[in-house]
């Protein structure tokens, strides 16, 4: 049980509101709720939630505004976007504000459960691993500081959303070994193969080249191994 936990919920469609807060409290998380982009964002700060449930359409401040306020805030807890939106400059918007997730509607209440488990799971997790590693591979130009969570690249740091970080230091931590998208989504996602969810690690790949590569169109650090995945090269 996750009794615990606390998901905010941020959603203007009270019916959407109480189906998942009634499916998140059967599964034991505590629930908090808003209505609107503002209360959204007060409450996320006040109430210091273990998750965000985010809607993209909101009265008052829509779902990109208030996530990317809280990164602005150095806010580190996960998002979950939900959105009508399947066009993929939606999608990719919310990786690059730094959302951790997104799922599009009509979704599954199992997927979503799932979801919201995996990425409580991974940030719980995150900083014992982080604290265990004393190093990780440094290629090139570029240096990884698993303390300070920090990457560098000719001593220039690079902000990068915690996904791309956590992509990169996962890839880094496994030189030259190939991960299929399925295996990195089991791996730095934590759950497996759903939909086209796939396309969110392609997604990922290439907004962290655009800014760890000096030639995003050639890469020297992630490169791809046609019909088998991506891999770290050293």
């Amino acid at each position: 049980m996750n009794t615990q936990k606390t998901v905010l919920i941020v959603e203007d469609e009270k019916n959407i509101v109480d189906i998942l807060r009634f499916n998140l409290q059967r599964e034991g998380y505590r629930t908090l709720e808003a209505y609107d982009g503002e209360d959204g964002l007060a409450q996320a700060v006040s109430a210091s939630p273990d998750l965000i449930l985010l809607d993209v359409m909101l009265p008052k401040m829509n779902g990109f505004d208030v996530c990317k306020s809280l990164r602005s805030q150095g806010s580190n807890v996960p998002v979950i976007i939900l959105t009508a939106r399947e066009e993929e400059s939606d999608k990719v918007l919310g990786l690059e504000i730094g959302a951790d997730d997104y799922i599009t509607k009509p979704f599954s209440m199992r997927e979503l459960i799932a979801r919201v488990g995996a990425n409580i799971r991974r940030t719980a997790m995150a900083a014992p691993a982080t604290a265990a590693a004393s190093a990780m591979p440094v290629a090139g130009d570029l240096s990884i500081n698993t303390d300070s969570h920090q990457v560098f690249r000719d001593g220039k740091a690079i902000d990068l959303t915690q996904r791309e970080y956590e992509l990169l230091t996962f890839l880094a931590s496994h030189p030259n070994k190939v991960y299929s998208r399925i295996a990195l989504m089991e791996q730095v996602w934590n759950y497996g193969y759903v939909g086209d969810d796939v396309r969110t690690v392609d997604v990922t790949v290439r907004r962290l080249r655009e800014k760890i590569e000096a030639d995003p169109a050639n890469p020297v650090y992630i490169l791809t191994r046609r019909g088998a995945g991506y891999y770290f090269s050293v």
